[in-house]
């Protein structure tokens, strides 16, 4: 069965840093780019972060830059998130995802499998 599953999420300060991680099933984590998205209430979901199956492309949104660093250890199946430097708007669930093929692709449709997401929650 293929199963993408978050955790890391959580309440953190303004300014403050959270480390999202993504375990996969090894048949969804194999030779496929990865991304993580994120949906704000009442927003559509939004790219974050995406890397390619070796580590050496990636890709991350505006607000991202400078402060979000997406990787990956495929002996373990799982892709991170590092978020530093957190602010009131970056509340929403994030959600990883594993793509249709080895890009770093930008948009949701080029992802297949989602996870269930993780709540993460900055307060100002």
């Amino acid at each position: 069965q293929v199963q993408l599953v978050e955790s890391g999420g959580g309440l953190v300060q303004a300014g403050g840093s959270l480390r999202l991680s993504c375990a996969a099933s090894v048949g969804t984590f194999g030779r496929r780019a990865m991304g993580w998205f994120r949906q704000a209430p009442g927003k559509e979901r939004e790219f974050v972060a995406s890397i390619s199956w070796s580590g050496y492309l990636t890709n991350y949104a505006d607000t991202a830059k400078g402060r979000f660093t997406i990787s990956r250890d495929n002996a373990k199946s799982t892709v991170y998130l590092q978020m530093s430097s957190l602010k009131p708007e970056d509340t929403a669930v994030y959600y990883c995802a594993a793509g249709l093929r080895n890009t770093a692709a930008t948009i949701s449709s080029e992802y297949d499998y989602w996870g269930q997401g993780t709540q993460v929650t900055v307060s100002s």
